[in-house]
């Protein structure tokens, strides 16, 4: 069975025989799972960096752990990055809880012409990008991932246009995610194997609008579609994440011992 996965505050790997100290919510997490001293954990930096470490000490105010064996974990190529419109509120965690597990790199939020949900206001717009980034903190750890993926600032359809370009002018590739397009999702592949950056574009429930799919293939996007049936906003990156990793060096590494 695989090690438990928490989240650990170093920046460097630890020497064996170093003790690392844990605190606050994260040691209370230890604390409930009712992990006995003298068992054996993952502790993650969340920047790639994993440590096993025995435990020595457990107070859900403070653990402390001996380490075993520290390793930093390479990310997989080509580096990820969805753009996700904004989902309905109740399956926007559920997007970012997916995508994470499948292996996204960096998550973008954007706010499509045809969301239904809205980010508006400061307050509003820090408080739902906190949540996205606490569930893409959790998906990390269930998915025993070496890293957390970054929750970016809430994006306009302009702002994605530039990034389209930004990703394509250093030859990456892009692509949106269309029911109604007719070139399959392994011809993007293809492409995306040989490229060290990939970025795909979620619509929302309603769709992207005819002008944002038009600015973005102008901006070099293609559009594709993922397969035969019609998924929902929050399903879609995560499934082509799935998609992609066979068809490309995503998935073609060894999983680390005790990972």
């Amino acid at each position: 069975m695989s090690l438990p996965v928490f989240l650990g505050d170093f920046t460097e790997l630890p020497r064996p025989e170093e003790i690392i100290r844990i605190f606050g919510p994260e040691a209370k997490h230890v604390s409930v799972r009712r992990l006995k001293e003298g068992s054996e954990i993952l502790l993650a930096n969340g920047a790639d960096m994993v440590v096993r470490a025995q435990l020595m000490h457990v107070d859900p105010r403070e653990v402390h752990v001996r380490v075993v064996a520290a390793d930093e974990r390479p990310r997989p190529r080509p580096h990820v990055t969805v753009v996700q419109a904004l989902p309905k509120s109740d399956r926007a965690e559920l997007a970012v809880d997916l995508m994470t597990e499948a292996g996204v790199d960096e998550i973008i939020p954007w706010a499509a012409v045809n969301c239904v949900a809205r980010w508006q206001g400061t307050a509003k717009v820090t408080k739902a990008r906190a949540k996205w980034q606490s569930a893409a903190r959790e998906a990390a750890k269930q998915a025993r991932r070496a890293w957390i993926p970054p929750v970016a600032d809430l994006h306009s359809s302009t702002d994605i246009e530039q990034l389209i370009r930004e990703t394509v002018a250093a030859g990456g590739v892009a692509a949106v995610l269309h029911e109604e397009e007719t070139t399959p999702f392994v011809d993007f592949a293809t492409q995306a194997a040989s490229a060290d950056k990939v970025l795909f574009i979620v619509g929302p429930e309603g769709g992207v609008s005819p002008g944002e799919l038009e600015a973005f293939r102008a901006a070099g996007a293609s559009s594709v579609v993922l397969g035969p049936t019609v998924l929902r906003s929050a399903l879609a990156g995560a499934a082509a994440l799935c998609a992609l990793g066979p068809l490309t060096k995503r998935w073609g590494g060894t999983r680390t011992s005790g990972q």
